[in-house]
């Protein structure tokens, strides 16, 4: 999977607030990175936060996961068909002055900075196999080959997380086929789902529903670095609202780092104040439970660029925790999978302890009443194993107990579906009082074969060693649940989620239930459905690509002049005769304008619920031009290339239009030979002149070397040879000269109309040529 480098772009030094290190990793390690605190400034022109407007504003792509467990994005919900992505940050990918330090798909946090590791594992074994009795999680047999394990000025290593959720059906060797069909098959309560025991359903981070309305609706918002230090400059024109081309930032002005940290602020506030509204939807359908996204506020547990939270963030937070308070909605967190507290790396540690404090922040600032607070929980995972479980236990065992006490109070840890089972985390939850999250999902891949089976009917006898881990903190207990995809094979195809859940698990009473699927609430919706949960009938099919509870401004329609009618015979002209003019229409109804509280909650009817595969009933749709077929003449009747019958009337014009072009064509060749022919005859006389001349000179240097040699007879004889290749070389030259008159006479020959054949024909003129060319031949014979 590829990984990327934290931050390394210049940037102006900063001073930020003191902030004591949450662990100190060893005795002479130096301080923790501190999170700077931020200084909030009015903006001089608001920038549009929907980024199908802004190229600045991203979707975090983690939002639109099933689950944060892996860093790919073959878990997120397909949505090409409704939106593009890479659009919003075309301009951005073209100007190169500024580096990208964020590529989509890839993590915002600094928390994925593993670069400088190598996976234990080859790149096609899973980092974890049950064995063929029933799945007790051990290394792959591949590890072994790989070498040591080693990381730079380390002593072990970080795994590479593989790609759990890839877009289709991951290759599979023939080992891993015949370990999958060797599988025992999963033992499952005979519990139906049905009463409903649990509390409440949940959906993670994203409404679907909500983020393509109009106005969007999420919290997920981000940006780039390079936003971020590019709109440290000033506008070019402050009084205007910033645009993509017309009103960039200008780096040539002086960069400030608190107006880039208005830009992100800005983002952040644009995130949190859209929550309100996305639990007002779920109190109407029915959902009392929801993920908030940890990428609401971008880049805040960075190392250089990280912020505090308040004071900017705290009214708005409030203000939402509010809502949840009165609506009784729950919250939590689930941190990436990057943020592990097992690893032997510091500068992993670190950056988890900062991101645990961000999450820490953003939950104590809601102000939740109590018991709501304390349900409020961080849910984390494990990580790595790092070649040594037991050395990893031990680490974390070491920086948990160094945690400040608000993150003990919200951490809670969840088995995984890569190397930690329910049987060996359950034991250190125990220990360390943390609660422990059941994942049905992850369960079914990694388990401990001797002392249970996969499925749901072994683990219930877990149950109340799990519900007490929660009780003794007094929270409200949670799982999760989804389903692989159902042509999934192997253990490594099997960790892909699905985009919807056919059943429900045998859940305890009273406990919370988070649905970890890619098409979000639908995945509640259709649980709804299925089992005629509560809300079940208040939710109903939306009309494809038709929404009724947004306000569109209204385009006029163009007038169409009527044309005006013959007149009637023997009528008054007065009142017969049509008037040229336009015809009043009618004006269009005017539609309800709907209230700012009512929009996008699906009208009166409810209609949010799209069918499985059907996303793309979420956008208007699109007009599609179609080619025009081509059209076939009628029997006796040719058409034209654009279609048309040729009529006779067209027949004659174009012929007409033909004999027209043939006699310019002929007028052209008649100037051409004619041009032609004067620069032969010019030849031809250079020729016969030159010719003359070196006869001349032949017989002078002839007569000098007869002298010479004191003989008559050789002195004949010479000059005769001279004048014979002097001679040839003439006739050569004429040669030429006579084919260049023909050519010029084919030229001039090409088929004319009878319009222009009697102007095209000059026979003196060649008459005259061929004779001089002959008279030059005789003369030149003669003179032989």
């Amino acid at each position: 999977m590829p990984k990327r480098k934290s931050s390394a772009v210049l940037a102006q030094p900063t001073t930020s607030s003191e902030m004591p290190p949450l662990l100190a990793a060893t005795e002479d390690a130096s301080p923790m990175p501190k999170r700077r605190a931020s200084a909030r400034r009015v903006s001089q022109a608001k920038a549009s936060m929907n980024p199908d407007k802004n190229a600045n504003v991203l979707d975090h792509p983690q939002a639109y996961r099933a689950s944060p467990d892996s860093d790919s994005n073959g878990d997120r919900m397909d949505l090409d068909a409704v939106m593009n992505v890479e659009q919003q940050v075309k301009d951005e990918d073209q100007d190169d002055s500024v580096p990208s330090l964020v590529t989509h798909g890839e993590s915002d946090s600094t928390l994925s900075d593993i670069s400088e590791m190598e996976s234990p594992i080859k790149a096609k074994a899973p980092p974890a196999r049950a064995s063929k009795k029933g799945g007790k999680a051990k290394a792959a047999p591949e590890a072994k080959s790989a070498g040591p394990a080693k990381v730079k000025k380390e002593d072990a290593k970080e795994p590479q997380f593989l790609d759990p959720e890839a877009d289709g059906v991951e290759e599979a060797d023939e080992e891993e086929i015949k370990e999958a069909l060797s599988r025992a098959p999963p033992i499952n309560s005979d519990y139906l789902p049905l009463p409903w025991k649990g509390r409440k359903l949940g959906y993670a981070c994203l409404n679907t529903y909500l983020r393509f309305s109009n106005p969007p609706v999420f919290s997920s918002r981000t940006c780039r670095i390079a936003s971020i230090l590019e709109n440290r400059h000033p506008l070019r024109d402050p009084n205007e609202p910033p645009h993509a081309t017309k009103n960039r930032p200008d780096r040539e002005q002086p960069a400030n780092h608190r107006r880039g940290q208005e830009f992100v602020e800005q983002l952040c506030l644009a995130n949190v104040r859209d929550i309100p509204k996305m639990l007002r939807w779920n109190d109407r359908y029915g959902i009392k439970f929801m993920r908030l996204s940890s990428e609401m506020f971008p880049f805040a547990s960075h190392e250089e660029y990280g912020y505090k939270l308040a004071p900017f963030a705290s009214e708005a937070l409030a203000e939402a925790g509010k809502v949840a308070a009165e609506l009784g909605h729950r919250l939590t967190t689930h941190p990436g999978q990057y943020t592990q507290l097992g690893s032997p790396r510091k500068s992993v540690i670190d950056n988890a302890l900062r991101d645990l404090d961000y999450h820490a922040e953003m939950l104590s600032l809601l102000k939740l009443p109590d018991q709501q607070d304390r349900d409020a929980v961080m849910i984390l995972h494990l990580g790595g194993v790092f070649g040594d479980k037991e050395a990893t236990l031990a680490r974390f065992r070491e920086n948990y107990a160094a945690l400040p006490q608000n993150v003990k109070d919200r951490l809670v840890l969840e088995n995984d579906d890569v190397s930690w089972s329910v049987h060996e985390l359950l034991p250190i939850c125990e220990e360390l009082n943390i609660p422990f999250v059941l994942d049905y999902h992850h369960h079914n891949i990694i388990f401990d074969a001797d002392q249970i089976r996969e499925g749901t009917k072994d683990i219930i006898d877990l149950y109340p060693r799990i519900l007490a881990t929660w009780k003794r903190k007094n929270i409200t207990p949670k799982m999760h649940y989804s389903e692989p995809c159902p042509e999934a094979l192997t253990g490594r195809q099997r960790r892909k989620h699905s985009p919807r859940v056919a059943t429900l698990p045998p859940l305890p009473e009273g406990v919370d239930l988070m649905i970890e699927a890619k098409d979000k609430e639908q995945a509640i919706f259709e649980l709804m459905r299925i089992f005629k949960l509560p809300g079940h009938d208040l939710f109903n099919d939306m009309i494809p690509h038709v929404r009724k509870d947004e306000n569109r401004a209204l385009k006029p329609t163009p007038k169409k002049k009527k044309k005006a009618t013959p007149k009637k015979k023997k009528a008054v002209k007065d009142e017969d005769e049509e008037s040229d003019e336009p015809e009043p229409e009618p004006e269009p109804a005017i539609p309800e304008i709907v209230p700012d509280e009512d929009v996008g909650m699906g009208g009166p009817d409810g209609r949010v619920y799209w069918p499985p595969g059907q996303e793309h009933w979420l956008r208007p749709v699109k007009r599609v031009i179609k080619p025009k077929e081509d059209k076939k003449a009628p029997p006796g009747k040719e058409l034209d290339e654009k279609g048309r019958i040729i009529t006779p009337a067209m027949k004659r014009k174009r012929a007409v239009e033909a004999e027209a072009a043939a006699a310019e064509a002929a007028e052209a060749a008649n100037v051409e030979g004619e041009e032609l022919a004067e620069e032969v005859e010019a030849e031809v006389d250079a020729a016969e002149s030159a010719k003359g001349k070196s006869k001349a000179k032949a017989k002078a240097k002839a007569k000098g070397k007869a002298k010479g040699k004191g003989s008559k007879a050789e002195a004949a004889n010479a000059a005769e040879a001279e004048g014979e290749v002097l001679a040839a070389q003439m006739e050569s030259t004429i040669d030429s000269a006579a084919a260049a008159v023909q050519k010029a006479t084919k030229a001039r020959s090409k088929p004319v109309t009878a319009a222009a054949r009697g102007s095209s024909q000059q026979p003196t003129r060649r008459q005259s040529r061929a004779k001089k060319v002959d008279y030059a031949e005789e003369e030149e014979g003669g003179e032989e």
